[in-house]
């Protein structure tokens, strides 16, 4: 049975510039830290930054957030673009999404 995925790597060519990113979106450091990878665990979910990796669209995984404008923010002063700004999608759900410094898009979500 499928329990969802466990590990989302992300391909990177600037690991330092990613490490700073994906540290502020997750609010921790990596706890692997390797010129080949470098992981990030929240929970029992595992963001990996593999500077080897192919780059490419892929899928958009969307991170709860409880401030969507901070987080917005805080993404976009740690290098990150904006791909779309804060939308209400229904019943005060919001999200948004950004591209890391790879294209790689990571979406926020905050609940009402």
């Amino acid at each position: 049975m499928n329990q969802g995925a466990k590990t989302i790597i992300c391909p990177v060519s600037d690991v330092a510039q990613a490490k700073r990113l994906y540290s502020t979106l997750l609010g921790v450091g990596p706890y692997v830290d390797s010129p080949y990878y470098v992981g990030f665990r929240v929970g029992d979910q595992e963001v990996g930054l593999d500077p080897h990796g192919h780059r490419g669209a892929g899928a958009v995984a969307y991170y709860q957030v409880d401030d969507i404008k901070e987080s917005l923010r805080e993404l976009l002063e740690a290098g990150a673009e904006t791909l779309q700004d804060v939308k209400d999608v229904g019943g005060g759900k919001l999200v948004a999404s950004v591209k890391d410094t790879d294209g790689n898009a990571i979406g926020l979500m905050q609940n009402p």
